[in-house]
C-alpha cells in the first residue's frame, strides 16, 4: 500500500492473494463474504467483536429535537440506528505508536 491514503477492498484482496497464495479471485470472494457477515451480523442487531482490532455495535438513537444550522429553526429528528466502533487497545497502542513516513 504504498503511496496511497485509503486502503480499499481491492488492496485487500491483493494483502491476501500474497499472504495466503489463493487465486486473486478466491481471495476477492473471501474479502466479500467476510465484510458480508459483518454487515449481516449488523442488521440483525448483533454486536460483531473483532479480537485485538474492536467491537462494532448498533446502537438505538432516540428521536430528539435538532436545529436546522443555516435557518435555526427547531427541527425534528427521527429515531435511527447508528453504527459505533470502538477500537481494541492492541489497535489503539499500534496507531499511537507508529511512525508515520511521508
Amino acid at each position: 500500500m504504498t503511496g496511497q491514503q485509503t486502503l480499499t477492498r481491492a488492496d485487500l484482496c491483493e494483502a491476501v492473494h500474497e499472504e495466503v497464495g489463493l487465486s486473486r479471485q478466491e481471495c476477492s470472494g473471501l474479502v466479500e463474504r467476510t465484510l458480508e457477515l459483518v454487515v449481516e451480523s449488523l442488521e440483525r442487531g448483533e454486536t460483531v467483536k473483532l479480537s485485538g482490532f474492536g467491537v462494532f455495535q448498533v446502537r438505538e438513537k432516540r428521536a430528539r429535537m435538532g436545529r436546522n444550522p443555516k435557518t435555526g429553526e427547531p427541527a425534528a429528528i427521527n429515531p435511527r440506528r447508528v453504527i459505533s466502533f470502538r477500537a481494541s487497545q492492541i489497535m489503539k497502542s499500534r496507531v499511537h505508536d507508529a511512525v508515520v513516513e511521508d
